[in-house]
Order: structure tokens, then sequence, then C-alpha cells
């Protein structure tokens, strides 16, 4: 069956066209212009084939038409006026429907044959927006706040039953008695809608080669219960998937056979990443070996594989590292360029605006740099934020200053809506739609930059007066690398934007933009698309505050809470170790290392393995730690070393022992929240949220399972080493028990009473023990509990009074893989 130019109902009868394979026909169909002696330009539509026939419905008792009918019906009434109408008529007719007649020529014919066939589309039922289709549905044009454009989208939207306004000029053409049987709400056929399929490789034949991470025959019962097949062969498959260390040995014999036949090479997370989102994913993003190829890669970030994004954005250079940092592409730092201060204004400014609804996720760097007495220059660099290599990039120089100043607040201006003096004396601004909101960049330097380099790390160890151990443990806290890591997990990593050295009153309004969203959430009574506009909302204003590679729509607690109050909080801390480190980038024979530990405020010293401390850890450790899984792969946990610690920040021994129920536990945090600890002692969550970790709002919380720990503890697969730490909690004179999330926390925080999560496991309490006369060591080996529907995996314990609880010790470990078995053998065909 062929199919005419009409949008709708193409996308609506071919369940499997997906969206890229439906763009890539849109794009490559043409269509021929003719003139007659008027020189009227004529639209014929190009037919094209469907690749897989739509299900036969036959007529119901009511006599509607089938779908077969309705699409002869749609592609005898799109030649006709592609045929008799003109571009400018049809526009016209766009026009006197209210809709927008100043699209593209090749969006004007299927639009206008899409209100004709089918009627008026109607307002967008979340913002009341226009509708408009792209790519795979109707999508909404309007704005949902000044954060964020709507997102709403659909398949099948809702019309208007109301008669269509015909122009003058067009009620004289051959197609006039055509167009008048669809202008009544009654003659119009109801548009069928197809379910979209939910196997993300039908019609897709995929080859599989080397050592993949599981069974090849467990890949090919996921691909056939998917939709797809596998063949031993390359020749005529979609796609081969690989391991990328094919590529590393040079690659098989398959892979060089079909990087030869242009065949995509893919990474095995392809196929894991298709599955888990129902739809088969872009197969660039994933790609091994295109880069052997001539034409090379040439991907935005946003469209690679993690992996490699996470390889490029860590190894690549932080351009802007603090208020007062020359924008290193400029050039002209080497030449001792400054940046310029006048009045008590400082000219630069870092802008980011994230629009899912229009595909936004941009920054802009605007400087104005001093160089020597005479020199003044304007850089301008403004881009995508995944995408900062096509970044458009401006570097001029300006004769007068108070001309460049004016430019200078006239750019600021243009793209934020606001005054650019008001902002940066008075941090006022009133975020507009789809314009850029500023990053406060803070004085100083981030950690990313002036930490200490991979060269110099092991040179400020050696020359330091600390004791060995002691100065090991400061350079991990004082190198770069670990910053570096903890942003790149998170997506938090953009070089143009130094998300690690924003000012306190950014962290601020990133807060109260949390707290804010999340009260309203848990008020809300939205479901539908009125709640998805909500997390969308949100979603669009944290990115614009929080600059991320990948922005995305959080869709529920648990995401909320790993991407984005952990994220918070980590990025709250860095800004703390940004402002401890300062810049190392000097000499280390100066001993940089003893000097950071004076400014930590805070005792370190290890521990011997022959103590009676180094055993109980040792001991404890060993009973409440079980296997953490990251993907298919356990991970077993080994001490490298353990330190005691005496925090000035924490109340003293001595001084914790006054208080009642004292308990020693385990707490999990990355490495790169460490000195922030360290220096400060434990903040209480940031907001209250009913999953673990957060569901007994703004407290401190430990658990009795060095497991639970390892969660938040755990680094990467390529960075084993990481810290847990061990603290004394006081409870309190009362103690509540929850066996899931209490529904009012306010009351807990302002009481500060001590609260207990129980979980689906617990340590056996006959092996408990009591250390230092009266501190409860919960240590035993984990069993089940009997609270079997808990929400918590192991026990959690909550203290409100950041001074009822003492660091006490930091074990180092290393997280190392368990029982891994690779396979290579071939699949059958």
């Amino acid at each position: 069956m062929k199919v005419c130019s009409g949008l709708f109902f193409s996308f609506c009868l071919f369940d499997d066209l997906k969206c890229g394979s439906w763009r890539h026909v849109h794009e490559k169909r043409s269509h021929s212009h003719a003139s007659d002696e008027e020189k009227t330009r004529k639209q014929k539509a190009e037919s094209a084939h469907s690749p897989k026939k739509a299900k036969t419905e036959g007529n119901d008792s009511n006599g509607k038409s089938s779908t077969d009918d309705v699409a002869a019906e749609f592609e005898k009434f799109c030649r006709a006026t592609s045929e008799h109408l003109s571009i400018k008529q049809m526009r016209e007719i766009l026009e006197a429907n209210g809709r927008d007649a100043s699209i593209a020529d090749d969006a004007v014919v299927p639009t206008c044959q899409d209100i004709l066939f089918y009627g008026p589309l109607g307002v967008c039922p979340v913002c009341g927006g226009a509708l408009e289709f792209s790519g795979d549905g109707y999508h909404c044009h309007g704005a949902y706040s000044e954060w964020s454009s709507c997102v709403y989208s659909t398949r099948s939207p809702p019309r208007r039953e109301e008669s269509l306004n015909i122009p003058e000029s067009v009620g004289k053409t051959p197609v006039s008695d055509l167009l008048e049987k669809h202008r009544d709400p009654r003659g119009r056929p109801k548009p069928h809608i197809q379910a979209a399929t939910d196997k993300p490789f039908v019609g897709m034949v995929i080859s599989l080669s080397g050592r993949l991470s599981r069974t090849h025959q467990y890949w090919k019962t996921k691909i056939e219960k998917n939709g797809g097949k596998v063949a031993n062969s390359v020749i005529g498959v979609s796609c081969l998937v690989v391991s990328p260390s094919e590529r590393d040995r040079g690659g098989s014999s398959k892979v060089a056979e079909a990087v030869e036949r242009g065949i995509p090479v893919v990474r095995e997370a392809w196929l894991a990443d298709s599955i888990e989102k129902k739809q088969a994913q872009a197969l660039d993003a994933y790609d091994v070996a295109s880069d052997i190829a001539a034409e090379g890669k040439g991907l935005a970030l946003d469209q690679q594989d993690s992996s490699v994004v996470a390889l490029e954005t860590l190894a690549a250079e932080l351009k802007v590292f603090g208020k007062r940092g020359v924008h290193k592409d400029s050039k002209l730092q080497d030449e001792g360029g400054k940046i310029l201060e006048k009045d008590g204004l400082l000219y630069n400014c870092a802008l980011v605006v994230c629009d899912q609804g229009r595909n936004m996720n941009d920054f802009c760097i605007m400087q104005l740099i001093v160089v020597r007495e005479n020199g003044l220059y304007l850089y301008y660099r403004k881009g995508k934020i995944n995408d900062s290599p096509r970044a458009d990039d401006k570097l001029e120089e300006r004769e007068n200053v108070n001309d460049a100043i004016r430019e200078f607040a006239k750019l600021f201006e243009e793209l934020t809506g606001n005054p650019f003096e008001l902002w940066e004396r008075e941090k006022q601004l009133e975020k507009k739609h789809m314009k850029f909101f500023p990053i406060d960049i803070d004085d100083g330097i981030e950690v990313r930059h002036g930490g200490l380099g991979l060269r110099q790390l092991g040179v400020a160890a050696a020359h330091s007066k600390l004791d060995p151990n002691i100065a090991n443990f400061m350079k991990v806290l004082c190198s770069q690398e670990i910053y570096r890591y903890a942003l790149m997990e998170m997506g938090y990593d953009s070089p143009e934007v130094p998300i690690g050295m924003v000012t306190d009153l950014h962290l601020k309004r990133c807060e109260e933009n949390l707290l804010h969203f999340v009260d309203k959430l848990k008020a809300s009574t939205e479901t539908g698309n009125q709640a998805d506009a909500i997390w969308a909302d949100f979603s669009q204003r944290w990115f614009t505050l929080m600059p991320t590679i990948r922005p995305f729509t959080f869709r529920d607690y648990g995401e909320l809470a790993d991407h984005g109050v952990s994220a918070y909080e980590t990025i709250r801390d860095i800004n703390t170790a940004s402002r401890l480190i300062g810049d190392m980038s000097g000499s280390t024979l100066d001993d940089p290392l003893l000097d950071r530990y004076v400014k930590l405020n805070c005792s370190v010293s290890p521990l011997e393995t022959d103590t009676d401390d180094y055993k109980m850890i040792v001991k404890y450790l060993e009973k409440t730690y079980e296997p953490t899984r990251i993907g298919e792969i356990s991970y077993g946990v080994s001490i490298e070393n353990i330190f005691a610690v005496e925090a000035s920040a924490c109340p003293s021994l001595d001084d914790i022992k006054k208080l009642p129920n004292k308990v020693l536990l385990w707490c999990g945090t990355r490495s790169s929240n460490l000195l922030r600890h360290l220096q400060m002692g434990f903040l209480p969550s940031s907001c209250s949220l009913p999953v673990p970790g957060y569901m007994f709002g703004r407290a401190i919380v430990c658990s009795d399972a060095a497991a639970e720990a390892a969660r938040y503890g755990f680094t990467a697969v390529d960075r084993p080493e990481g810290f847990l730490v061990l603290a004394v909690a006081s409870l309190g004179e009362e103690i509540q028990e929850f066996s899931s999330p209490p529904e009012d926390t306010k009351s807990m925080e302002e009481k500060k009473i001590g609260a207990k999560g129980l979980g689906k496991k617990k340590t056996d309490e006959s092996e408990h023990f009591v250390w230092k006369d009266d501190i409860k060591v919960p240590c035993g080996n984990l069993i089940p509990s009997e609270h079997k529907d808990s929400p918590l995996e192991y026990n959690e314990y909550a203290v409100y009074d950041p001074q009822q609880v003492s660091i006490r010790f930091l074990v180092a470990v290393k997280f190392e893989e368990q029982d891994v078995e690779y396979d290579t053998a071939e699949p059958e065909v």
C-alpha cells in the first residue's frame, strides 16, 4: 500500500515506523515543483512504500470505515490536494484556521492536508499552547512556565468539532467539492490509532562477536524475545554487537568485514539500553568502529555512549575555573590577561539555558579581558553544553572601555532579558522564557583546576613532612581526579561551566527550588499529563541551575534522590573542597599537603593492624558486608587502611559519651565529599523523600550494615578505591522505629527525635557487643528480619542534630570483582 505525504496517518498506521526511520523517510522525500502559465507552484507528493502492511480491522456494527479504507481515502485526498492546491493557497488555509502559516514549504503540505482531512487541531490540554506535528507525533509549542517549554506530546491529538474556514481563492479550485465534504465535522473520518510495539528489535537482524559480559546464548534469547533475529554472519545484518576490547585488540574478522561493508559495530550496552527503554536506541550513539572508516565519528556528546562521554569529559580541560579565570580558549591567559573590573563590577558571565521542549541545553561565556596596559578584548563563546567543540567562538579587540562595557551589557540583556548591572550588584534576575540564566561563579579556583594534577601527586607526597600514610591520604583528597570522577559519574562535568566553584547564593537558590518542588509534589493531586508537566518543569529548571551533559526528565522519587538531591549535596561539598584546596598548581616543594591538612583542622592518624580497634573494625566490616551488585557483576571489599579521626567540627569522644543511646554506625560517602565532612562535620539530608536515605527528612542517616554504606561509597569499576566512615551517633532519649516512610518528618526534625528504619535484613543481635564502655556495636551476621515488605534493605538510623554524631574512623577500602565469567562462543544459527 502506498502512503502519500500526510504525516498523521502515515505515523498512526505503521506502528513499527519508529522516530528515526520516519525522519529518514521524511527528509529524503522530495516534492517536485511545476509551474503553469501563471507560474503557480504545485506540490506533487511522492509516494513511499510501507515496510509493513497495517492490520485490517473491517467495518464495525456502526458502519465505520476500516483502517485500509481510511488509508485509501487519505491517499487519494493527498494526491488531489497536492495536484490542485499551490503552496500559497495551503498557507492561506492554515492562516484561515489559526495555524502558523510561516512554516517551511516542506511542512506546509502535510500540515495542511492533516487538518483538511481530519479537522483542525485543538489546543494542548496541559498549557493551552498550539500542537504541531514533528518527528514521532504531535508536540506542544507552548510555554509551561518562564523556566520551561511544555513537553506534552501525543499521537492522538484533540480535534476541534467545528467547520473549517476555506478561503475564497481555494473555493474555485477543482478540489473545492472534496474540501467541502471534509469541512463539516460530521463528514470527517476518525483516525485509527494503533498501539506502538514494545519490542525494540522488530525487523532487525543482529550479529554477535567476541567476549561479551553475558553469554551469546543469553543475548540470543533476549534478542528473539524482543522481536529480533540473530545471525552468525555479518552479511545483511542491522548491526554487529561486540565488546570494546574487540577494537582494542585490532578487531576480529567479523569486525573487519562489518566495517568494510559499512555495517554499524556497536557496544553491548546498545542491547541492554534498547531493551530497558523498549525502543531501539540510535546505533551511532554506541559506535565502536566508525572512526576506522573515512567519514569518522563526529557525534555530539549527547548522542554518544555514556562510557565514551565519560572518557572524553574526564580528560577535558576545564575552560573557566572561577570568577576571575580567563577562558583558556581565548589564549589570553598566557599573555597575562585578566578579567576587567570597573566600578565594582566584574565583567565575566557564565549563562545556561535548558529547555527540553525546544531541545536547548546551551551555555554562553562572556568576558571582557584586559591584556597588559592597553589591550582590551571581548570574548564570546556560545553553544551546546554537550557539544562544546562546535561552539561559536569569538575574540574581538576593543579600543574604548566604555563602548566595550555597553556592548557587554547589551549582549547580557539580549541573552537573559535583564540588565547586567542589576544582576552583578544585587544578584536579582527575572527568568524569561527561553532566555539564559546566569550561573553565579564565586571568587577562587575550582578543584578540577586547582587540585593536584597527576604529575604532582607523587612529588607532593614524597616531599611532605606528614606521616607517609597521612600524606598519601591527603594526596587523594587534594587531587583533581576524585572530583573529576564524581562530577563525571553524575554528568555534571561540563568543561565550560565551573559548577564546583559557584557562590553560596547560587547553591541556596538550587536548594530552594528543590524544596519548593518536593513540597509541591507532595501536595499535588495531579495525574497523567498534568503530573508529567510538573516533573518536566522542575527538570528544566534544575538543569538550568545545575547544568549537565545529559539533561533528562525526572520521573519518580528514586531518580530525584539519586540524580538530583544526591548530586546537589555532592556539588555543594565539592565547592567546600575547592575553597579549602585553592590553587595547588605551584611548587610542591612548599609542602601544600601539610598546609591543607592544617586548614582541615582535623586530626587523622593511621591505626596499627595489631590494635584492638583495628581488629574490631575488620570484624564489623566482615560481618555486615554483602557483595555490592553493579549491573550483572558483584563486588566484594577489602581493607586498604584504617584511620582514626578527631574532627574539631564534631563532638569529641568524651563529649558524645555523655549522651544517651550511643551506637557505632557505618556512613557511606563519595571520596569527593570527605573534605567537607572532616572540616565541617556531617550535614543533614537536603530534603525528605520516600526513598532510602531520605525517608526520615533532613537527617543524618547511618546504618548498622557496611553493605548499605558501600552503596554510597562505591566509586566506579575502573576506580575501585573508596572510603567508608564509622561514626558514633547518639539516638537520644526517645527512639521511634519505622518499617515504612513516616508521614510527618518535620515534627521529628523539630523535636530531634532519633529514628530507626527497620530493613528487610538485620544484624544478629546475639553477636552485638559494647565498645568504649557503653557504645553499642551492632556487629553481627546479616539475617532476614520480620519486615519483609520494608522499603529498606538494611536498618537505617536517623539523627537530626549534627552535634549528636561524631566521626571516629575512616576505612579505606577497595572493591573487587567476584566470580566474573566471560563467554566467547558464537551463537547457534
